[in-house]
């Protein structure tokens, strides 16, 4: 994670619209990891790409660099038709995820 750029935000906005926004990209990530695993069992895979692409925007928008990284991962996997390499990769995005999420709500708790 790269407090740095929360920082940004909270210089940038000031600390109660940073805080917003965190919260609302927390949501969006929260719900787009849902989508995405949704969509890795029966959905399209250019709908699942858009959804990656838009995912890894906003993970970098609030300095979750490894989670942007591995999105753009899976995304590679999409593009070279390999699934079994994209479905390892997804498994690292959920988990990814999951602990950028955490680590994000841990420190927006007690520092914006």
């Amino acid at each position: 994670m790269n407090t740095a750029q929360i920082e940004t935000l909270c210089c940038d906005l000031g600390p109660n619209a940073a805080e917003d926004v965190v919260c609302r990209a927390m949501e969006e990530l929260a719900l787009r990891l849902c989508i995405i695993e949704q969509q890795a069992d029966a959905g399209p895979r250019r709908d699942m790409h858009k959804g990656l692409k838009a995912l890894a925007a906003i993970a970098d928008q609030i300095g979750l660099s490894t989670l942007s990284r591995v999105a753009h991962d899976v995304m590679a996997c999409i593009e070279y038709g390999d699934r079994v390499a994209e479905a390892a990769t997804l498994a690292r995005l959920a988990r990814t995820g999951e602990r950028s999420l955490t680590e994000l709500w841990d420190i927006s708790a007690f520092s914006l």
